[in-house]
């Protein structure tokens, strides 16, 4: 299928920015960029429109990233946590996604929604991670995301300590469950 021609009403990251005319496929342009109104189609009323339009458009663009940076400023350095139940070797029943972490961030005092959540893959180890954050498509802020089984073991894991099995607390266990382990046969 051939691509569809649009003009960028934002900037979309890895794709342009405000007003570049831009070659996408027809799915990406049809589900995502028209929809969101990230977009329309290059056709030449709305290119005319656009430029009428240019200044009002980045005039708004300009006080929508000016909130975000100050709402950047005010949030910088946060940290969400997360209770989650999990194995022993750190595994979670489940995962973190990012509507989880938009909800933890709205109850920190950063209203965000979960598409505004950049999570790659969904978090699935207890520990810190690291997440982006779009407030504003020139606007990306991190988020450290603090997973784990209680809030002691939050806190243990935000000092920097190591919360794994207790095996270095019990040496009079062997390997395996409290058995020797057995030299080869020479």
């Amino acid at each position: 299928m051939a691509n569809v021609d649009l003009i960028l009403l934002q900037r979309v990251e890895k794709l342009g920015q405000m007003g570049d005319l831009v070659s996408v496929k027809p799915g990406y342009a049809r589900n995502f960029l028209l929809p969101q109104g990230k977009a329309v189609r290059a056709t030449q009323a709305n290119k005319e429109r656009f430029e009428r339009e240019r200044a009002q458009l980045e005039a708004q663009n300009l006080k929508r990233r000016e909130e975000a940076e100050r709402v950047a400023e005010r949030v910088a350095g946060l940290t969400v946590t997360l209770i989650r139940q999990a194995s022993e070797s750190g595994a979670l029943y489940g995962s973190v996604s990012s509507h989880d972490i938009a909800e933890a961030a709205s109850a920190a005092g950063l209203n965000i929604d979960r598409g505004q959540v950049l999570l790659v893959h969904p978090i699935k180890t207890l520990g810190i991670s690291t997440v982006r954050v779009a407030l504003h498509p020139e606007v990306i802020i991190e988020v450290r995301v603090n997973t784990a089984r209680s809030p002691e073991e939050a806190e243990k894991q935000a000092r920097g300590e190591s919360i794994g099995r207790e095996e270095d607390e019990r040496p009079e266990l062997g390997p395996l469950f409290g058995q020797e382990e057995e030299s080869p046969a020479a």
